[in-house]
């Protein structure tokens, strides 16, 4: 289709400057495809084209996507599509229509994200279908065909970039009549736009004010282009926005919670950002997961820079139309003047500001460190865990002060940094909360915090429907009524069986000075029989402590093989032997003291505390054991695993009756105690045969395709596209022992030994409660 040009009255004034003999004739024609060569998404857009002389024509592309400009003046033309989407799409409404940062979304985008990508991958094609009679072929984007683009992924690698190079050939005042046009937009015609002389003048000197980035796609005259424009889709971590615990969360948020520790990332890093836009370069950072990789389709695995050259960890992705991905915010001075522009100094919001917080540069800070974003239908809010000697010194401050959100009394140091994430989070959901679920998650240090942030949301009307929280290797955070008044809250809580850091605090810390502990541990040394039964009392967490846990624990337990190969269940024992592991360590050493390392080593040293090394491998683990046992209609655990798993919780029992019988033939002096002590000894005898039933019942269960995937279950886009892609990584198709539950013993041993070194696997193996470490 074309159009006649504007008329003469209708051109932009240049102030009687006529140049020479300005010709006519020319004839451009163009063509939007998508990869597949098709033009009918893109059929009916309106475009606006603008020659070298600056008349502006209008039209709408045909059904074939195709549109054509007759008798222009000769001399390149430029081609935007900058139709505003008019449609009644909620999702896009609601994004044009938000009271912050509304985004200028366009027809074309909107078709774009219909569009689906020719190869899987994303990768850009090499041809098109639709390419033949033309002239030029070029791959472009979204971004380079309308004019405000900051909300847009940046540009991917390409086969046939534009030539950028035809844009020199306009004239330098008709790049400043261009400028004094993009800013009241083309879709009026050209019309009421004002080049003053002044603005004339100063081009011809070459003073003219820098010129933005040129907008639009130049094309050479008297030739037709094909246009692939590449789909506007991008990648989100799979998570499930259900109370339900899955397998798939479970994993997918360990990554999230180990991001939390890594930069935001974003460039320039000063504040104000006095640039007129920011990038996110840096690998791994947060900003360049959400802000830059994820929306151009790159699927990203490393969440932590101890990761380079060591295994992927890739997350679950699902390809969502553009707008559906996981948001960080556009940063445009323009656009968004009332809270970009520099001159806002400290005031001013950018994407860094927005999404992540860092109060360890202040004066006052708390070293605390969170991000959040969100998407149409979930709010992802990470905590970040110990990192440094300032969280240690909070991790330590153990005082119990009152929860004024609540009821009972929490972690001093843990609640004062609760209170600048929550600060920092009620910011984030006034400007965009608008019902979504909110999925919390933290490690550590972070994910105490993520508790009590969590029940401060929960206590607040506006968010009290929709919480769900997933913690990793979390020490205690509130009292018993704490915990009791937040029963409400779902909170699915994962232990390492070797992680000391959610045995703490114990009852001696709760002081606001650390002379008890001190003074316990003096005891401790002075008298060693007396120390180790102090220390298992506050380990097993039976006489009402002050600090204890809040959630529903599940629980890594370890098994070994006499081939040295490993395995691991996730399930939920029901004694403390198993919950705290220091429990068992002191246990184990009835004729000295149990040998745990200070607090800060433990935290800085302890291998199973850590997410890259032992929390993350755990979920895949799992994730991957759930698979299989979905898929071939088994049990999580294997009858050799249940037998070894059982002798050692039958070990543990005659431990506690070996250490009840000294308690009986103690000295008298200690007489006052010992009838506490025997009844708690009593009580974790009788949770570990609990323990046992559960595991028993854990042997014979069957899971479904919702306890793996949760809401995605049963969604053809999963079986499809999502799981497939995920399984194509070598390191998702490794059978590793970790992963996969050992088979059980049967008359095939023989060739089993033979595969594994001349060993049978389950073969008996008395297994001690401290060889678990």
């Amino acid at each position: 289709m074309s159009l006649a040009p504007l008329k003469d009255s209708d051109k932009p004034s240049f102030d009687g400057r006529i140049h020479t003999c300005p010709l006519r004739g020319h004839s451009t024609s163009f063509q939007l495809v998508d990869e597949l060569g098709d033009g009918k998404p893109y059929a009916g857009l309106a475009y606006v084209v603008t020659d070298y002389e600056d008349v502006v024509y209008t039209g709408k592309l045909d059904a074939t996507g195709s549109g054509k400009v007759d008798n222009h003046y000769c001399g390149p033309v430029v081609l935007k599509l900058n139709q505003p989407y008019e449609g009644q799409d909620k999702t896009y409404v609601r994004l044009k229509e938000r009271k912050h940062y509304p985004l200028p979304i366009t027809e074309l985008q909107v078709r774009a994200e219909r569009t689906r990508f020719r190869h899987k991958s994303g990768v850009r094609t090499h041809s098109n279908p639709a390419r033949g009679k033309d002239d030029n072929y070029y791959q472009v984007e979204v971004r380079e065909l309308v004019e405000f683009d900051a909300h847009l992924p940046p540009l991917v690698k390409r086969n046939h970039a534009p030539n950028s190079h035809v844009f020199s050939l306009f004239r330098q005042e008709s790049q400043v009549i261009s400028s004094k046009v993009q800013q009241t937009g083309f879709l009026d015609g050209g019309k009421n736009q004002i080049v003053t002389p002044n603005d004339l003048a100063m081009a011809a000197l070459g003073f003219a004010p820098p010129a933005r980035p040129p907008r639009g796609i130049a094309l050479m005259p008297s030739r037709r282009t094909v246009l692939e424009v590449r789909p506007l889709r991008a990648l989100r971590p799979m998570l499930s926005p259900s109370n339900d615990f899955c397998a798939l969360n479970l994993y997918q948020l360990a990554l999230m919670s180990t991001l939390s520790y890594s930069d935001f990332g974003q460039q320039p890093i000063s504040h104000p950002v006095e640039t007129d836009s920011v990038s996110f370069p840096l690998q791994p950072s947060i900003g360049n997961w959400f802000g830059d990789a994820l929306p151009k389709f790159d699927e990203l695995w490393q969440v932590d820079a101890a990761q380079a050259g060591g295994k992927a960890y890739y997350p679950l992705y699902e390809e969502v139309p553009y707008s559906k991905r996981l948001e960080v915010v556009p940063f445009d001075p323009e656009l968004y003047s009332e809270v970009n522009s520099p001159s806002l100094g400290k005031k001013q919001e950018n994407p860094a500001s927005i999404h992540c917080f860092d109060d360890s540069a202040a004066d006052d800070g708390t070293d605390t460190q969170a991000f959040i974003t969100h998407h149409d239908t979930l709010m992802l809010i990470s905590i970040r865990g110990t990192a440094g000697g300032a969280d240690a010194l909070r991790d330590m401050d153990a005082t119990q002060v009152p929860f004024k959100q609540g009821v009972g009394k929490v972690h001093n140091g843990f609640y004062g940094a609760a209170k600048v994430a929550f600060d920092f989070a009620i910011r984030y959901l006034e400007k965009f909360y608008s019902g979504q679920k909110l999925v919390i998650t933290g490690h550590s240090l972070g994910g105490a915090i993520a508790l009590i942030v969590s029940e401060m949301l929960r206590r607040d009307k506006r968010y009290a429907a929709d919480i769900v929280l997933y913690t990793y290797g979390a020490p205690r955070a509130g009292d018993k009524v704490f915990v009791e008044g937040a029963k409400p809250l779902m909170h699915h809580r994962i232990v390492n069986h070797n992680d000391p850091v959610p045995s703490v605090p114990s009852t001696w810390m709760n002081t606001s000075t650390q002379w008890e502990y001190i003074a316990q541990g003096v005891v401790t040394v002075l008298n060693p029989a007396v120390g180790v039964s102090w220390f298992v009392l506050g380990m097993i967490n039976i006489l009402g402590e002050p600090y204890t846990h809040h959630g529903t624990l599940r629980h890594f337990m370890p098994v070994y093989f006499n081939t040295g190969v490993k395995s691991s269940i996730l399930w939920k024992p029901g004694c403390s032997t198993i919950n705290d592991h220091g429990c068992a360590v002191a246990l184990k050493a009835t004729d000295g003291l149990p040998e745990r390392g200070t607090f800060l080593r433990q935290v800085f040293d302890n291998a199973d505390h850590k997410m890259v090394v032992s929390y993350i491998p755990n979920c895949w683990a799992s994730l991957r054991r759930w698979q299989e046992a979905l898929d071939s209609n088994c049990s999580l655990v294997t009858g050799d695993e249940f037998n070894q798993v059982d002798e050692a919780l039958k070990n543990a029992k005659r431990q506690l009756l070996t250490l009840e019988s000294r308690l009986t033939a103690s000295s008298d002096r200690y007489k006052d105690t010992k009838a506490a002590e025997k009844a708690a000894l009593q009580q974790e005898y009788d949770n570990i045969e609990t323990t046992r039933t559960r595991l028993g019942t854990l042997r014979g269960d069957r899971i479904s395709e919702a306890d793996v995937y949760g809401l995605f279950a049963g969604l053809p886009e999963l079986i499809e596209d999502d799981l497939p892609r995920w399984k194509a990584h070598a390191e998702n198709r490794r059978q590793e022992q970790l992963a996969m539950a050992p088979p059980a013993a049967d008359d095939d041993d023989r060739a089993i030994a033979v595969i594994t070194g001349g060993h049978t696997v389950g073969a008996p193996y008395l297994l001690d409660i401290d060889s678990m470490a």
